[in-house]
């Protein structure tokens, strides 16, 4: 077998609406070998992956899958559910998967669900290994697989503590964004609402109180002079001064480094000067500055405050093991380690113990070896601290609590000047006031982790993530979201896109745009190129400043990696229409539109879907929303329109050379069509029905019909506005139409404007990306000798074919329409450009469908000023035709 392609979907997707991994896999030879002409098969992966037998498959019921692999089953059906179950396995509930068949033969699309991108991408590599061995009776060793797994997982998984925090968000509806792929730095919420943390550390975390917890020194120095009990002590750089001090303060003593955590470096019960030497230098490993104090007696326990409240504390023990009288201090260890409930790292409720340095010393300090034989009920200590991370263990005490104590754990976070705050005390109980008793804060932690209180080892765990989502996303403040508005379509998405951002922006939004062409953030440009998939959604989210974001979505974006976000609060659907068929197995226009309707099934329930009526496969989408529909047509009669306005639905048509709303008996009308510019007067019908769809989110997004009004009239097509949509300019004279019309259903809809305008000859400029059809091709070279008198043909974008082939078959189809225009072929643009503008002549028009808009206008601006006079000032202005072509704004 061989994987042709492999990746995550972040998003809604094609297949589904979660998570996913797509495979695409060639099963080769095993295409003649279905599942049940494999002897054995079913016991054998019954052996190899027991818990597959809870796997339900089609068959709705546990046992389902293993039910198909007994009747046969292929390969790459096997692969979905092995990938599905290894991550079970390590720790990741996923149940969701398919299998499905391409147009090629033994070629299967395999998908399915995934909770960590790269261990879902790793867990595929490996069910397909495991699968072939399995097909072909070769060993398999499940257990290395799970080892290799983990180690992927641990890599990339987030810790315990964020993953609460994540969790509480999810409870709460609220979207998060990774911003780093090996790191706990993720975005809640979107645009201007959004909060960061990393782990447990968040974006409103103080600074200097920061700085405070992460000296030690400075930390007791402020809380002791508050009043905050605190052990004695002085930082030392040389160990003869630490000598002094522990001379001073009496043994038995606490040796830790100045700054650090989890325990490193930290002696406790230090006796005698030898071991203070050996303690000093353990701790010097980790700082230069190393405090030595006071070895407070008590328990140790770690209390929780989050946004000044107290919401966990727990009693911690340092790792340890109890004799039975029988078994060794090493056997011990390993019955400990054997728990279940001990992993690697943070992979598990508790961490396994390990014998280092610091357990060498208290294991001198009790005169025990590991091969020493431990009485029975007898304690051993074998870390001087209690982290979970060395192996400690936990007990929930919040129940406990004294509110004396918790009065001066709540005092402590606010003189430390902390949101989040883990504060280590060392204390008889709890129970009891501090000052009635032995007790004394060692530390204080920013970042804490959360680990003992969601799971201690004993006792209640403490859902901490939650306060910590309550107080980033207060109650009252609950939505983290911006407006989100997902464009897709065959054509027009661009235009209406940028219409959109201006109507928001007209009425006072400050709005994050994506789109083929650039991405904007409040109207500057931020990036420049083809921003249609989820790499501009993500960076459209993740700027701190935008209110509403407007997203371009393309088939290919799409099919390749999703949406890249999680639900739309309106998605506009403006048609479909042969364009890229044959790509990512989408052969079919009804294919294509299951495509496009990703951006519908991905609408909140509270949200709205923006269709076409005109167009059926758009107006099917309508049973994938779950939310409202708003309709847009440019036949206000169709049976489809009135049903859905008799219903109070609403419509946005035209009625009389008005562009008008319609709801029930209402109509309200909005603008003449003649004042929208883009539409040039009505000729560019393929502009009206843009507009329509364009107030149909606006209002969808609660702009008023003044708001869409103000701005369907202050849009204008030029360079500046619309950049390479519909762009009519003139330079020195010649008209010149500049559009990125590269289909065929873009050239239908831009020649009823071609022949609008008025022009001795229409002299064009034309090219098409490779990855189209033959069949597309020809057809498009068709329709340009159908609109033009003059062809020239050049090729920017070759995709995969051979140079020459594009403008062949394009050629091919304008010679096909007798007395067809004159065909010429200049495959480098801009000499293509050039040629046309040597050809072109008084009252000829200019027809640009061309790649790069910005070059050729300032092309034409060099023309003009060739021609001009002295002290003219060369100019490219919008023409004004005998249709009223609109002035707008200068181009760029």
């Amino acid at each position: 077998m061989k994987i042709l392609e492999h990746r995550a979907l972040r998003g809604p997707n094609y297949y589904s609406r979660y998570l996913s991994i797509f495979m695409r896999l060639d099963i080769g030879e095993l295409e003649q070998r279905p599942s049940d002409t494999v002897p054995g098969i079913v016991e054998r992966l019954i052996e190899l992956l027991p818990t597959l037998q809870e796997h339900r498959c089609s068959l709705g019921r546990p046992g389902g899958f293993l039910e198909r692999l007994a009747r046969g089953t292929w390969a790459g059906h096997v692969v979905e559910h092995v990938a599905l179950e290894l991550q079970n396995l390590i720790g990741f509930s996923v149940g969701y998967g398919k299998t499905i068949d391409s147009y090629e033969t033994g070629i299967y699309n395999v998908v399915y669900r995934y909770r960590d991108e790269a261990s879902g991408l790793a867990a595929g590599v490996e069910a397909v290994e495991l699968v072939r061995r399995l097909f072909h009776g070769l060993d398999i060793d499940v257990q290395a697989i799970i080892d290799r797994l983990k180690v992927v997982r641990d890599a990339h998984m987030l810790g315990p503590s964020t993953a609460s925090i994540i969790a509480a968000a999810a409870r709460r509806g609220i979207p998060y964004l990774r911003l780093s792929d090996d790191s706990s730095y993720l975005q809640l919420g979107h645009g201007h609402r959004q909060q960061r943390i990393q782990a447990t550390v968040t974006c409103h975390t103080d600074l200097i109180g920061y700085s405070i917890a992460d000296d030690k020194q400075w930390t007791k120095q402020l809380l002791g002079d508050a009043g905050i009990p605190v052990p004695k002590g002085e930082v030392c750089w040389a160990v003869d001064e630490a000598l002094e001090v522990a001379h001073r303060l009496g043994y038995p003593l606490a040796v830790k480094p100045l700054v650090g955590n989890h325990g490193r470096g930290v002696s406790t019960e230090v006796e005698g000067d030898q071991a203070l030497r050996d303690a000093f230098e353990i701790a010097a490993r980790h700082h230069s500055s190393v405090i030595v104090e006071q070895c407070i007696k008590g328990m140790d326990h770690r209390l929780l405050v989050i946004n000044g409240q107290l919401v966990a504390a727990a009693r911690r023990q340092p790792a340890h093991v109890i004799g039975d009288g029988s078994a060794t201090l090493q056997m011990l260890i390993e019955r400990e380690n054997a728990d279940p409930r001990r992993g690697v790292g943070h992979e598990n409720l508790l961490t396994q113990i390990d014998i280092n340095e610091q357990s060498r010393r208290l294991l001198d300090q009790q005169q025990l070896r590991l091969e020493s034989v431990i009485a029975a009920g007898e304690i051993v200590y074998l870390k001087p601290t209690a982290n979970l991370s060395t192996g400690g263990t936990a007990t929930d005490v919040t129940d406990d609590v004294h509110p004396e104590v918790r009065y001066s754990a709540e005092r402590i976070a606010r003189l430390i000047g902390l949101d989040i705050i883990g504060i280590d005390l060392l204390a008889e109980t709890l129970t009891r006031p501090l000052d009635e008793q032995s007790a004394a804060v060692v530390e204080v932690n920013a970042g804490p982790g959360f680990r003992m209180h969601l799971s201690p080892t004993h006792g209640q765990g403490r859902d901490v993530g939650q306060p910590v989502i309550d107080m980033l996303f207060p109650e009252s403040d609950s939505d983290a979201r911006i407006p989100i508005v997902a464009v897709t379509g065959t054509n027009g998405k661009t235009t209406t896109v940028r219409l959109l951002s201006h109507l928001l922006r007209q009425a006072g939004r400050k709005v994050g745009m994506a789109c083929t062409g650039a991405i904007e953030v409040d109207s500057h440009v931020i990036m420049r190129g083809d921003y249609s998939g989820p790499q501009a959604a993500a960076i459209v989210l993740r700027e701190p400043t935008v209110e509403c974001a407007v997203l371009e979505v393309a088939r290919g974006g799409i099919m390749r990696r999703g949406l890249g976000f999680d639900a739309c609060d309106v998605g506009v659907l403006l048609n479909i229409a042969s364009d890229h068929l044959g790509e990512h197995d989408l052969h079919t226009l009804d294919e294509l539109a299951r495509c496009k309707t990703v951006v519908i099934d991905a609408v909140r329930p509270e949200g709205t879907a923006v269709l076409n009526a005109d167009d059926p496969r758009a107006l099917a989408a309508q049973e994938w929303s779950r939310g409202d529909s708003i309709l847009f047509t440019l036949n206000p009669d169709s049976r489809a329109i009135r049903q859905h306005v008799h219903d109070q639905g609403v419509a946005f048509t035209i009625h009389q050379d008005d562009l008008v709303m319609r709801q029930g008996r209402v109509e309200a009308k909005l603008i003449p069509v003649a004042e929208v510019p883009i539409t040039f007067e009505g000729h560019a019908r393929f502009n009206v029905a843009n507009a329509l769809a364009a107030s149909a989110a606006a209002y969808a997004l609660g702009l008023s019909l003044s708001d869409i009004r103000l701005g369907l009239s202050t849009f204008h097509p030029t360079p500046g506005q619309n950049p390479g949509r519909t762009n009519l300019i003139e330079a020195d004279g010649l008209k010149v139409l500049i559009d990125y019309g590269h289909n065929v259903p873009a050239l239908d809809a831009l020649t009823e404007l071609v022949r609008a305008l008025p022009a001795r000859r229409r002299i064009g400029v034309a090219s098409a990306p490779g990855n189209r059809r033959d069949e597309d091709l020809f057809e498009l070279g068709a329709r340009l000798a159908g609109m033009l008198d003059v062809a020239i043909l050049c090729e920017t974008d070759p995709r995969g074919r051979h140079p020459g082939d594009v403008a062949g078959l394009l050629r091919d189809g304008a010679a096909s329409i007798p007395g067809a225009c004159r065909v010429e072929l200049v495959m480098d643009e801009r000499q293509a450009i050039d040629r046309a503008f040597d050809e072109a002549g008084d009252g000829d028009l200019l027809v640009l469908l061309i790649d790069d808009v910005e070059g050729t206008v300032e092309r034409l601006k060099e023309r003009r000023s060739k021609t001009n006079t002295p002290g003219d000032a060369p100019s490219v202005e919008p023409h004004d035709a005998n249709i009223h072509a609109p002035r707008g704004d200068r181009p760029c």
